[in-house]
């Protein structure tokens, strides 16, 4: 018996040809007559043949419309002949006997299923005999066995020999007019089908069961060599691509009509593009992991069930280089693996695309994250020339935006990066470390992506430098465009209208009264120029302003010179530089604006993480306290800081020596200072702070609460109208109804708790309850002042606490006291009270009640009063009033009760 080989020599005898039988693999099946079989491939496809069966004819299969001839149907039971030979045969190895052969080179015969063919199944008779096809009665001479068997299957009514013939002929559907619609449809969901024909190794024809939708379907994710087509619109194999046959053959041998299910991902031009599913695996990934196949990134993002096996199977090609892939070489530098992988802490986020990294050894490094592009201006605008009125980060649509989430989400933080590759400078651009940056389980830049903050870079399809994240980008920037997220809403671009006030003298004159009256205000730091002079952004103003630290004097680092070069730095300028930057950069802070200097620069005092930063450098010794610094609230903070700073000899001290005082012959005494005046308290806090209003204040803010009133009933707000800030001055309205002037303190989800600035008193309100300020209301300081007791303190028990306290407001509330002001600490005011009518010391009068505790200091100047003092507790002690009732609770151990000591 001979094999069907590629060297065989053809039939070309027209005569009968006396059982030449020959095995080989079947292919496809036409229709219920007719096969192709193939041989075994021998260093490539292996040719084939068709064979017609011998004296029968089958039913005609539906044919769709060409150029030349029109559409045609099935005839009845042409698809359950095709469909029974082809579920009978396909794929298995068969014989085949060639009987002639016409002079149009088409050949007559018969196949077998089994070993040889005396005892092998005649397929010919047993479709006759299941009614399938009909003997070609006239092409026989005497008797056969074939009309035996068809006399046989019309008596039982097998077949096409059952009538009814319009039941049994198919509605194909051979175009779609809706291709969209018809992949919702299907919603992911596997559909039954066959495949009808591999137009090349990643394209194939199918029918869609049991609806016969006739679709080219393209597997998702890969794409194989193509045979070219020439004018006639056949397969040119003059100039096919390398490996296009054999990619062709893979997928044929495999797949041809066999029973296969489908998911539809999506489609593109008039092709379906989906996976298949195969109970012998997935064709895409075999192709891949021969070589015959490469990923291709528009459609691997919609890949049912990820990409990362056809990347993998892909991958091992490449380091087998296998066929497609002889010729393989990795592209970019190779990195070692030790810097591979490494952790560390975000300190600045630059343009979008870009982040500075700390390192765990103290170094940092600027890294860009893999394969993403951040916005930039839309083409048609072309480039603009960079210069004072153009600001890329406001300027350019959405960059504010992907920079804030960066920011917030990652400064300061921990992050885990993988360098996926290093692009070399090129086009005078230095080399980019490009990696896959990670806080937590979540990849950042594919969080920028969902969010249509960034898009996704398309490489050539031989560069495999890209993020190994890549397919997990694509697939999250399909989602943003089909949600029209970010970058992809055409509709809503964000328009940031930013005043920059740096070096204009006049603009910032002008917003220095707004930026004073706000107390602290928040803003975000853009850039640090030195240890002491930053950028600023101020959200609530929507402007940039350069700001200095008050109180001190800092070393100023090497900087560029106005006319080329660099200046050098002051010693220690850097070590400031660099530690304010740590702190600060790109954080969200707090600032206090005291005043102006001549060229536009605000000066005040900055707070970060609860640390005044002026206060901060004084005490890594990288700053002095300067002589402006002595009227401020923080002198004491700043002045403690700078002599520790000086025993510990920190950098600029490291070569201080103290200077030898000499003793004083007389020593100058400072008298107490007596000027009590008039004040209303009008709100004591349980923590001991006063509230008061000045009496020779009460027309003024009796005249302000009447234009108010009058204000607000001839313009009443519209509820709702008005958005509490923090910090921000506003009107409330208090339980009796009445607007006040107030600073809201503190906005959550509803509630605000404001400051009555007028009466000290502190309220929780609700949002509706307040509203914007009227103009001209804002310039009057509030009325209520903030006051502690001078040289006592209050007991923290709660039973004496509040004795304490009804005490105290029993003496002093809404009745006219004298305070003087003894002392300032930290800028607040430390007072003693007398009542008017009794010129009665209420401190003393409540100390020899034994209801508060006495809090000595070691000015001279307060000795007598201290004096005075420390008798009425004296006496409260011998009587074992309040607090003293069960003895000294100031002795060694009383700590150790949660008593003051």
């Amino acid at each position: 018996m001979k094999r069907f080989q590629q060297s065989a020599s053809p039939i070309t005898s027209t005569s009968f040809i006396s059982y030449w039988s020959f095995q080989c693999s079947l292919f496809p099946v036409l229709s219920g007559d007719a096969v192709i079989v193939r041989g075994q491939p021998k260093g490539g496809p292996p040719p084939e043949r068709q064979i017609n069966f011998s004296n029968v004819i089958a039913p005609r299969l539906a044919r769709r419309a060409t150029a030349n001839a029109p559409e045609t149907v099935d005839e009845p039971y042409a698809w359950e002949s095709r469909e029974f030979l082809r579920k009978k045969v396909i794929g298995k190895e068969v014989l085949f006997t060639v009987e002639t052969k016409t002079p149009t080179g088409r050949e007559y015969g018969a196949i077998y299923i089994g070993k040889d063919i005396a005892s092998a199944e005649n397929v010919t008779e047993t479709m006759v005999s299941e009614g399938l096809v009909m003997v070609r009665r006239e092409s026989i001479r005497g008797e056969s066995r074939l009309m035996d068997l068809e006399d046989t299957a019309k008596s039982q009514g097998k077949g096409r020999w059952a009538g009814g013939d319009a039941q049994h002929v198919r509605n194909i559907k051979w175009a779609c007019d809706n291709m969209r619609s018809f992949v919702d449809k299907a919603r992911g969901k596997p559909i039954d089908a066959v495949i009808e024909h591999v137009r090349d190794g990643s394209t194939v024809r199918c029918l869609l069961m049991p609806d016969f939708n006739y679709i080219t379907l393209m597997i998702s994710g890969i794409r194989c060599p193509m045979n070219k087509l020439d004018s006639e619109g056949k397969p040119d194999k003059t100039s096919s691509e390398p490996f296009a046959d054999e990619a062709r053959y893979y997928t044929e041998s495999r797949l041809l009509q066999r029973d296969i299910q489908v998911i539809l991902e999506t489609f593109n031009n008039n092709n379906f593009v989906g996976s298949i599913i195969h109970p012998n695996g997935n064709i895409a990934e075999a192709l891949l992991r021969e070589g015959f196949a490469r990923c291709v990134d528009w459609s691997i993002a919609s890949v049912t069930g990820g990409p990362e096996k056809l990347r993998a199977a892909e991958k091992l090609a490449k380091e087998k280089k296998l066929r497609l892939w002889t010729d393989y070489k990795p592209s970019g530098p190779k990195i070692a693996d030790k810097d591979k992988e490494f952790t560390g802490k975000v300190i600045e986020v630059v343009n979008g695309d870009a982040l500075v990294v700390k390192r765990q050894d103290g170094s940092t490094k600027k890294i860009f994250l893999a394969s993403i592009r951040p916005p930039r201006l839309p083409e048609s605008e072309g480039p603009r020339a960079p210069g004072k009125n153009f600001r890329p980060l406001y300027d350019i649509p959405w960059l504010f935006e992907t920079r804030e989430f960066l920011r917030k989400k990652l400064i300061g933080q921990k992050v885990q990066i993988t360098v996926d590759f290093i692009q070399p400078a090129q086009n005078n651009y230095p080399e980019k470390t490009c990696c896959t940056v990670r806080i937590g389980d979540i990849n950042v830049a594919e969080a920028m992506v969902s969010k249509g903050l960034a898009t996704v870079v398309r490489y050539r399809q031989d560069d495999d430098q890209r993020a190994s994240c890549y397919d997990d980008l694509l697939s999250a920037e399909a989602k943003a465009i089909k949600t029209n997220k970010g970058l992809h809403n055409k509709k809503e671009t964000p328009i940031h209208r930013i005043a920059d006030i740096s070096g204009d003298v006049s603009k910032a004159k002008s917003f220095l009264p707004f930026l004073q009256r706000a107390g602290r205000t928040e803003a975000v730091v853009e850039f640090v120029a030195s240890g002491s002079r930053f950028r600023l952004f101020i959200p609530r103003e929507t402007c940039l302003i350069t700001f200095l630290l008050a109180g001190i004097s800092c070393p100023r680092g090497s900087r560029p010179a106005p006319g080329g070069g660099t200046l050098p730095g002051e010693p220690f300028g850097e070590e400031a530089l660099n530690l304010s930057k740590s702190l600060i950069m790109q954080r969200e802070v707090e600032i206090e604006v005291d005043s102006m200097d001549k060229g536009g620069n605000y000066i005040g005092w900055l707070h970060v993480d609860k640390k005044n930063l002026s206060v901060h450098l004084v005490e890594e010794g990288l700053s002095s306290v300067h002589v402006t610094a002595e009227s401020s609230k923080f002198y004491h903070l700043l002045s403690s800081a700078q002599s520790a700073a000086k025993q510990k000899k920190l950098n600029i001290w490291a070569n201080y020596v103290e200077e030898e005082k000499e003793e004083k012959v007389e020593e100058l005494q400072h008298d107490r200072v007596i000027d009590y005046k008039p004040v209303m308290i009008t709100e004591v806090s349980r923590d001991g702070t006063l509230f008061g209003q000045y009496c020779s204040d009460g027309p003024a803010l009796e005249q302000l609460m009447d234009k108010l009133r009058q204000e607000f009933t001839k313009n009443p707000p519209l509820a709702g109208a008005y958005t509490p800030k923090r910090n921000e001055l506003c009107a409330a309205q208090f339980i009796d109804g009445s607007w006040y002037r107030a600073k809201v303190e503190k906005v959550t989800a509803g509630k605000v708790s404001v400051r009555y600035i007028d009466y000290g008193n502190k309220e929780e309100t609700q949002s509706v309850k307040c509203a914007a300020l009227p103009m001209g209301f804002h310039s009057a300081p509030g009325y209520a002042h903030e006051f502690h007791l001078a040289l006592v303190k209050f007991c923290k028990d709660e039973d004496f606490l509040e004795d304490a306290l009804a005490a105290f407001m029993s003496e002093v509330m809404d009745r006219e006291v004298l305070i003087n002001r003894e002392y300032r600490i930290s800028g607040a005011e430390y007072i003693t009270i007398q009542r008017s009518d009794t010129k009665a010391d209420v401190a003393k009068t409540l100390l020899s009640q034994g209801l508060l505790l006495l809090d000595e200091r070691r000015d001279k100047r307060l000795q007598s009063l201290v004096s005075e003092y420390r008798t009425a507790q004296e006496e409260a002690k011998r009587k074992h009033l309040n607090i003293w009732q069960y003895g000294d609770i100031t002795d060694d151990d009383a700590h150790e009760f949660g008593m003051e000591r």
